[in-house]
């Protein structure tokens, strides 16, 4: 994956639209739907930490791990202009290694779309389960193959802020459900722009496919949902949350 070394500095103008309170509150809610006490939580990829923040808020005993350097230097920015602490972690999904175990792990804004092959995802399931405590859960949102195929496929977004302008060019690989993303940022100096770039892939992925990943790191598909809602998918759903489980240890197991 990549840093996005460039993408940080714009990341939380480019993403004003994103209501992170909502989205806290929501997984609060599931939560709670699942009668799960939230315990010590792991928000994965947690990016720039805007929900690792707003689940502090609510009382969660949350810490961060994300893979950009970038990333995390301004959540640290963003914790301590809050006066939060929260520990950041500057690791992989698929090479997570935690100081011990949690109870819940939250990765929301569809992180596992960023990784682009089924033994990417795997791997980032097996660190999950490795970590997660038996009952705990693993609650996590990604793009659909709907959105990949309908909504962002060959388009191309354009984003005027006050301090950068961008422009979001798609591609779109049938074969794969991939889309190549190219960003172009002209980030304001005074009375001139500043270019710069990124480029990354996302991947969509089917329920099914999850649910086979998920079974094979030793997890369970217990729920899917339209995006912050109760409800099931829908044929045009663009983004679903998806609710796995480690299973509690039976009795049996404990005896050996």
């Amino acid at each position: 994956m990549s840093s996005y070394s460039t993408f940080a500095q714009y990341y939380d103008e480019l993403t004003q639209n994103v209501d992170y309170a909502e989205r806290a509150e929501y997984f609060c809610g599931l939560l709670q739907s699942l009668r799960h006490p939230a315990g010590l939580v792991l928000d994965l990829a947690c990016g720039t930490g805007s929900l690792t923040l707003q689940l502090k808020k609510r009382g969660l005993d949350v810490y961060g791990a994300d893979a950009s350097y970038e990333m995390l230097t301004v959540a640290q920015q963003k914790a301590a202009e809050a006066q939060q602490e929260i520990l950041f972690l500057c690791q992989p999904m698929q090479k997570l290694d935690l100081y011990g175990t949690v109870d819940t792990v939250i990765c929301a804004l569809d992180s596992i779309n960023h990784l682009t092959s089924e033994r990417d995802v795997l791997a980032a399931f097996r660190r999950v389960s490795l970590f997660l405590n038996p009952g705990g859960y693993f609650l996590f949102d990604m793009n659909t193959l709907y959105k990949h195929r309908e909504v962002l496929a060959n388009h191309i977004f354009l984003y005027d802020t006050d301090h950068v302008y961008c422009v979001w060019q798609n591609h779109y690989e049938g074969k794969t459900d991939r889309v190549g993303i190219h960003l172009d940022f002209f980030g304001k100096e005074g009375a001139l722009y500043r270019r710069s770039s990124e480029h990354f892939y996302e991947r969509a992925y089917s329920i099914e496919k999850i649910g086979e990943l998920l079974h094979t790191a030793g997890l369970t598909l217990a729920a899917c949902y339209n995006d912050c809602s109760m409800e099931p998918p829908r044929p045009d759903s663009e983004r679903v949350v998806v609710v796995a489980r480690k299973e509690p240890i039976s009795e049996s197991e404990k005896e050996h």
